[in-house]
């Protein structure tokens, strides 16, 4: 019967409910919560504190938050690239 999920339908592969590579490790999400918490501060200090004395510089420090967010996810998620490459 379609739709009940008893098809025969493709083999679950990456994406499709297959396996998953290995979760970060302890070091890597502390290094994630670290720089995201950098990030949150910057974006709070920029605005509540800086802006007062330079706007130009409360910009510039968002623009360096803004930043953080890729480079934590790319860190976070580097033990599970690893292993979807062997």
């Amino acid at each position: 019967m379609a739709g009940n999920g008893q098809d025969g339908g493709a083999a679950p592969g990456p994406g499709r409910g297959g396996p998953l590579g290995l979760p970060p490790s302890r070091g890597d999400k502390r290094f994630y919560f670290a720089l995201m918490s950098i990030c949150i501060g910057l974006f709070v200090i920029s605005w509540a504190v800086v802006d007062r004395y330079s706007v130009l510089w409360a910009i510039i420090l968002s623009a360096v938050a803004l930043a953080i967010p890729p480079f934590a996810a790319i860190i976070a998620n580097a033990a599970s690239a690893t292993d979807r490459r062997r």
